[in-house]
């Protein structure tokens, strides 16, 4: 079975940064992608999908430290649905997209301390589960 989700889409806001208990950094931001087409009178029909993303460890540490709102991102990853019981005992769901692989699309630019020595344009960063080279097409 295959559980992949290949996005390419904008950052809705700067990341979130938090630590695990241990010590593990989550980073997490919603990404925007858009689909535009016609609609039977010839106008154009622009909808954007937000998606969820959730970042471990290495691959946390470096989209916490470059990606800022309005950056082009490529992400792939696995779709993760959780639930959970909020404070009035009403379960809840949601779902998220768990990054392996992270991919700064923009040209070069800066990054949250003004840095413009990081070469966005080669910026490929996985979190060392899945192949860089692992394209299905």
């Amino acid at each position: 079975m295959v559980n992949k989700v290949m996005l390419i889409g904008r950052l809705g806001k700067d990341p979130e940064v938090r630590y695990t208990p241990d010590g593990t950094m989550v980073t997490n931001f919603n990404l925007a992608t858009d689909e535009q087409r016609k609609d039977k009178n010839g106008e154009k029909i622009q909808r954007t999908e937000w998606h969820k993303i959730v970042t471990w460890g290495k691959l946390a540490e470096i989209c916490g430290n470059y990606l800022v709102k309005g950056k082009l991102v490529f992400v792939e990853g696995r779709i993760q649905t959780r639930s959970w019981e909020d404070k009035d005992g009403i379960k809840r769901y949601t779902t998220e997209i768990i990054a392996s692989n992270m991919q700064m699309l923009d040209s070069k630019g800066q990054n949250k301390t003004g840095d413009s020595s990081f070469d966005a344009d080669a910026a490929s960063i996985n979190d060392g589960n899945a192949p860089l080279d692992d394209v299905p097409f």
